[in-house]
């Protein structure tokens, strides 16, 4: 399924694409409240997939795939103008999260001797990022790469920011790079890439919401899904790790087995979670670095599937709990557990988790980071 092809460039005014696959663009999608442009960037490929990415947030916008009677939907959340994406009713809808993905406890954190705080925006915690220049928040330089044999011969569509020392209380000035590929088997390449002068935690993912039946379809407690780990981050009221690492086996938590999303989760309407909001330890190839399967889900009445597949420890497994049925795309209504998000990336709490695998990049050093989403039926 990841074997790469290669094809021969081509040219074309207004995009850039292999024999099949394109990306074409940039679109002007409006302007943030401060007056800057928001752009937007489509991919396609040979079997009519779609996949568009917007700068705001190196964001993807909307991904359009086939059902098994050939019907194309859109199947990730998103909202039809900027301001939407500005708005409360945004909940990190496609974006890319950083510097950290995830909860920071109590917003604190020491490094090499010196504490840092940040901001408290998921009380009493530090959640994604921050608040105002966290990376979904920010405005990113794209390009279109042509396609290079190195890259499977496919266009690339890239995105760079500089996060200056110091914002959102992060050390280091950072910069960091996504690019996105969407390949001719279906299947969309996310690499992230960070530097930096400072020693600096980095914990980078995409945020996408997930309904297999199409974004606005009722419920994702009838999909299925297989999570590729027997091992999950057990947390506290507040969604911070308890600092161990438990077997899923006999639990709520054991996805070992394709299962529906809804079998068990009543059990977890009562505790801070609301339903599932968990990480779990992959079971990683010995080869550090490798992406191997993350997590399969299906939706039994379209047909489509989804394989997630990371070169990363972990992925946190969240099913839209605090959605409050906000407007979204296309007038789509979004309501609590109508969306699912698996999202990439180490254990949650890292910097203060001494057991967890280490998120902190010092200078000399380059996080490295890949997320592939594939699409198929059965």
């Amino acid at each position: 399924m990841l074997a790469r092809c290669l094809f021969a460039a081509a040219l074309v005014v207004g995009s850039v694409s292999s024999a099949y696959a394109q990306v074409e663009g940039p679109k002007m999608f409006g302007k943030t409240a401060d007056g800057k442009p928001v752009e937007v960037y489509t991919l396609k490929n040979k079997n009519g997939i779609i996949v568009k990415v917007m700068t705001l947030g190196a964001t993807i916008t909307e991904i359009n795939v086939p059902d098994k009677k050939g019907k194309f939907a859109n199947v990730v959340f998103g909202f039809d103008d900027v301001k939407g994406y500005e708005s409360k009713d945004n909940q990190y809808f496609g974006c890319t999260v950083g510097r950290v993905a995830n909860r920071i406890a109590k917003g604190r954190f020491t490094l090499d001797g010196k504490e840092y705080k940040l901001a408290i925006n998921n009380e009493p915690n530090h959640l994604h990022g921050g608040v105002k220049k966290s990376l979904d928040k920010v405005v990113w330089n794209a390009k279109i790469i042509p396609p290079h044999p190195q890259r499977g011969g496919f266009p690339t569509l890239q995105f760079l920011y500089t996060s200056p020392d110091g914002e959102e209380g992060y050390p280091g000035k950072t910069d960091v790079r996504v690019t996105y590929s969407l390949r001719d088997r279906n299947v969309l390449f996310i690499d992230y890439y960070a530097v930096a002068d400072k020693a600096t935690p980095i914990n980078l993912t995409n945020h996408s919401y997930f309904n297999l039946a199409g974004a606005g379809a009722e419920t994702v407690l009838d999909h299925e899904l297989q999570i590729e780990a027997n091992k999950y981050v057990p947390v506290d009221q507040t969604l911070i790790p308890t600092g161990k690492v438990e077997a899923v086996k006999g639990t709520v938590f054991d996805f070992t087995k394709t299962t529906r999303i809804g079998e068990r989760i009543e059990k977890l309407y009562e505790t801070g979670a609301k339903g599932y909001d968990h990480c779990y330890a992959l079971t990683r190839p010995e080869k550090r670095g490798e992406i191997s399967l993350a997590a399969k889900m299906r939706d039994p009445k379209s047909g489509r599937v989804l394989e997630v597949i990371t070169s990363q420890p972990g992925v946190q497994l969240y099913t839209g709990n605090f959605l409050f049925g906000q407007k979204g795309k296309d007038g789509k209504t979004y309501k609590q557990r109508s969306g699912v998000c698996l999202e990439t990336g180490g254990l949650p709490d890292a910097v203060n988790q001494p057991t967890f695998p280490s998120i902190i990049l010092r200078p000399g050093q380059t996080y490295r980071h890949t997320c592939v989403y594939a699409f198929s039926v059965e």
